[in-house]
């Protein structure tokens, strides 16, 4: 007999969804949509959890992430992931209350992408928001490894203005594309070490695979982590 195909949870922002209504159609290459795993993906909204509070750090979050980590638990996930990598805020909470390996964000591989690299290297994190992606989010204490990672961020930018909205507003590929491209850019000629891209926003999934092409260097992502972790497991 066939083993049933097991779930990735994953913990979604709140758009503000009138009660009944169908949510957005997930586009080719997020994290959401059917084509992006070989395995079945569940959802649950974190009530209240709005881009602009998750990114700046309300405490206040903690309780419902656990509620709806605890939800899809209950529906058969395997593995709890979020579509924010902010959410690597209450990745200790939601972590102690389920009895499956929680990932919250890619932020959570830092330490092993240093690890990776020659010394003289160094790791970029492209971030939503630079200004509230702080030491405390990137899991590394040591001065010298902290000084390997540089962070940027596409605040201001046409994604950031979208996603700070209620509810937020979709922002075209080709101008999350401009906004990264951007980024990367200007980290690139701050920091010519930069040997490998960690994308922290999961809406930059979308574009992935082009800016790989474009930079001819190795990016990680959510969708990196998921399938790593959903390996492990399933």
């Amino acid at each position: 007999m066939a083993q049933t195909q097991r779930s990735l949870g994953v913990l979604k922002l709140e758009i503000g969804l009138p009660r009944g209504a169908a949510p957005p159609v997930p586009r080719p290459g997020s994290l959401l949509h059917p084509t992006t795993f070989d395995f079945p993906v569940i959802t649950e909204t974190v009530a209240g959890a709005w881009a602009d509070a998750v990114i700046h750090g309300d405490p206040s979050l903690e309780p419902a992430y656990i509620a709806a980590a605890e939800r899809l638990i209950g529906r058969g996930a395997v593995a709890i992931s979020s579509n924010c990598g902010f959410s690597i805020r209450h990745q200790g909470a939601v972590a102690a209350s389920v009895n499956v390996p929680v990932v919250m964000s890619s932020l959570l591989l830092v330490p092993a992408l240093l690890r990776q690299l020659p010394p003289a290297a160094k790791l970029a994190v492209l971030t939503a928001d630079s200004s509230h992606c702080g030491e405390d989010l990137l899991g590394i204490s040591d001065p010298g490894e902290r000084m390997r990672v540089a962070v940027g961020g596409v605040e201001g930018g046409k994604l950031w203005q979208n996603e700070m909205k209620r509810p937020p507003s979709p922002t075209d590929v080709a101008d999350i594309e401009a906004d990264v491209a951007a980024c990367i850019a200007r980290l690139r000629a701050a920091h010519p070490e930069i040997a490998v891209l960690l994308f922290e926003c999961t809406a930059f999934p979308l574009v992935t695979a082009t800016t790989r092409h474009i930079t001819r260097l190795p990016i990680y992502d959510i969708i990196t982590l998921c399938r790593m972790t959903m390996a492990s497991v399933a």
